[in-house]
């Protein structure tokens, strides 16, 4: 970290891109992509905002190197089967341990058309492997798509639900309505009782993964021949 002192009461200490992306990182790393500014980064390493513009053009180039950062320290490319169902299984599931660890990355890219390029070694083998279920490269992609989603949002609401019981351990208001279900009216979700929760929050994001890649890849079946328009 750079002294914040002045030096001479004057110029800002120098600071390097190193030094500011640390800083960035630790700042997104126990606060959230939303609290990075460029004036608290500055106020951090001691410098000031215009400092900061000699390194780094913008917040987006600056989320943009936090990315390609963190996917060059942590992404590993996994040995990949054969069969190319479970290859999307073994991609997407790599992808999801890498980032579980980190919500603030999946919020960005999410939100954002940012990305590291690092990263594409993933699609690239995604895209194939469902090609190679029978899938046409646009329809892949859109199989891509599918799989990304569903891997992103079960990232971010298991993150956003871990933030919510460390924050407040009382019973939420869906533990309160599920409480109170009428069994007439509800009679399924009623004999649950308590246990919604306990069984939504079960790791079955893998069921759920092999389930959407055989449905993405099943062979579609003959299309049904539609009905003759009404002739008046």
């Amino acid at each position: 970290m750079a002294s914040t002192e002045r030096r001479g009461g004057g110029r800002p200490p120098r600071i390097s891109r190193a030094e500011i992306i640390e800083t960035a990182r630790r700042i997104v790393d126990g606060e959230g992509a939303g609290r990075l500014t460029m004036r608290r980064l500055a106020k951090e390493v001691g410098s000031t905002p215009m400092a900061l513009y000699h390194h780094v053009r913008d917040k987006e180039e600056l989320l943009l190197l936090l990315l390609e950062d963190y996917a060059a320290r942590n992404l590993r490319r996994p040995d990949l089967p054969a069969d190319p169902r479970e290859r999307v299984v073994v991609l997407a599931a790599a992808i999801r341990e890498t980032l579980a660890g980190c919500p603030w990355i999946v919020e960005v890219l999410t939100a954002d058309d940012l990305m590291a390029e690092e990263a594409l070694w993933y699609n690239e083998r995604i895209v194939g492997a469902l090609m190679e279920c029978g899938l046409t490269i646009e329809q892949a992609v859109h199989g891509y798509r599918a799989v990304w989603y569903y891997t992103a949002g079960e990232m971010l609401v298991r993150a956003a639900s871990a933030r919510r019981r460390a924050a407040d351990d009382r019973p939420t208001y869906r533990d309160r309505v599920f409480a109170g279900l009428d069994p007439a009216e509800l009679p399924r979700l009623a004999s649950l009782s308590g246990r919604w929760a306990e069984l939504t929050a079960q790791d079955t994001y893998l069921d759920g993964l092999r389930a959407l890649v055989d449905g993405l890849t099943r062979a579609p079946g003959p299309q049904a021949t539609p009905p003759a328009p009404d002739r008046l």
